[in-house]
């Protein structure tokens, strides 16, 4: 038996092949099928199924095109009510690999139709549970991303009072030396709180995972609704796509328009994503573009700043980056909503914006309205500047307007990646009416 973990940094996303003999399934897939193939080929097994934990919200998952490309099966809980080919695979049904047993557990929780996986082999013996998004390594999975759809059983404290028994009646009970492979690690917006660690023990989340810990249900509920973070736009929109199956990866990224340098949007009101260096975006760009830097969470980012549905466009520096940017889009299923992705050059002509004077700044900060874009628990921890404006940066486009245009602005995150695009959207909202620059990583000078 072999496990092997797939971990998207991007999405801090952890995929699962299973490997017995010649036979192999596959749990939580992420939309690139690729790198499982790759896989298969190099032990020489067949795919026999392909397994999901739940209709994923933070991406988009391949278990429909993989289920065309090799005629596995595709077994998910029923109370998924999923419109693709599928088996049930609910509380208690089991599926052989090899000499392997795979059992679904209900946990749900995270969503009303979360499953994890037990794996026991052949003597019996518990070796491990995949426990998608209901437990995390020192954490566990929300319970409010099902709220909009309004479904009775997917409001968030009856959800929230769920995980406590999933998690005290399905996963507390299994073996100590039990491996915990989750679906998620540090940095994921599916829990609030996760480790950086990606794989654990039933015996050391009992111990240390403060969601195990002896508590009254309602304690627990307190605890789990307290302080989660802010939901992703997209997030939604992938949980339906799962429901449905999304379209192959590559015929759908293939059609997206690709223009080159020069080339001038024909919709003027659509979304402009320019995903350039900072420095580089702020020496000239469209008028009313958003400055989503390429980098390791652009395709959260680009989710939760632009709706679904919305068209946009994209730019890039060079043809490379061009791609990466169509498959990060295509991640969390923007790939069809892209207008147009092309090229600009690093001195082409536009929109500027000032560079900040650092001295006067210091000197003077007062003279500056401030607007501290950063969610509000990472406030909660403290302010670098005592006058600063809270309007976390998913909120920002829609509150733009409540900030004071009397002074100079200056828009500042935790580190310099999301002020590039906070001070960004503020400029395209207040237009002439405010002048508008990034603290960028000199935030750092003022921790």
């Amino acid at each position: 038996m072999k496990i092997k973990q797939f971990f998207d940094d991007g999405l801090a996303h952890a995929s699962y092949l299973i490997t017995a003999g010649k036979e192999a399934v596959v749990i939580d897939p992420a939309r690139d099928p690729q790198p499982y193939y790759d896989h298969l080929e190099e032990t020489g097994a067949r795919l026999v199924a392909i397994l999901e934990t739940h209709p994923h919200a933070d991406f988009v998952s391949a278990h429909l095109e993989m289920h065309h490309t090799t005629g596995a099966p595709i077994l998910v809980s029923g109370k998924v009510g999923a419109a693709y080919p599928h088996r049930s695979f609910d509380g208690g049904d089991t599926f052989s690999l090899g000499e392997l047993t795979l059992t679904a557990l209900d946990t749900p929780g995270h969503s009303p139709d979360s499953i994890s996986i037990l794996l026991t082999d052949g003597d019996g013996k518990q070796r491990a549970v995949f426990t998608g998004d209901t437990l995390f390594v020192g954490d566990v999975g929300r319970p409010d991303l099902r709220e909009s759809g309004g479904e009775a059983d997917s409001k968030k404290e009856r959800l929230a009072r769920a995980m406590y028994h999933s998690l005290r009646d399905r996963l507390m009970p299994l073996d100590d030396d039990v491996i915990v492979y989750p679906a998620h690690g540090a940095g994921s917006l599916c829990g609030k709180g996760m480790s950086d660690e990606r794989s654990s023990t039933i015996g050391k989340e009992r111990r240390e995972n403060p969601a195990l810990q002896s508590m009254s249900e309602d304690a627990f509920v307190d605890w789990l609704l307290a302080d989660q973070p802010f939901i992703p736009k997209y997030f939604p929109y992938d949980v339906d796509l799962n429901k449905r199956g999304a379209p192959a990866l590559k015929s759908s990224t293939e059609g997206v328009r690709r223009e080159t340098y020069g080339y001038e949007p024909e919709d003027r009101e659509a979304v402009i994503v320019d995903t350039r260096a900072e420095a580089v975006f702020k020496l000239g760009h469209l008028a009313g573009a958003i400055n989503i830097q390429e980098g390791g969470k652009f395709e959260t980012w680009l989710g939760s700043l632009v709706a679904p549905e919305t068209p946009f466009y994209l730019v890039a520096k060079d043809e490379e980056t061009r791609e990466t940017v169509i498959r990060k889009a295509a991640k969390i299923g923007y790939e069809t909503f892209i207008a147009a992705a092309f090229l600009q050059r690093e001195t082409s002509a536009g929109t500027t914006m000032p560079a900040l004077d650092m001295d006067r700044f210091r000197a003077k900060p007062q003279e500056f309205t401030i607007v501290d874009i950063r969610n509000a628990s990472e406030v909660e921890e403290g302010k670098f500047f005592s006058s600063a404006i809270n309007i976390p940066l998913p909120e920002l486009s829609a509150r733009a307007g409540e900030i004071p245009t009397d002074k100079p602005i200056v828009v500042h995150c935790a580190g310099g990646y999301r002020s590039a695009a906070g001070s960004s959207i503020v400029a395209a909202e207040l237009g002439e009416r405010a002048e508008v620059f990034d603290l960028s990583d000199a935030v750092n000078d003022f921790k």
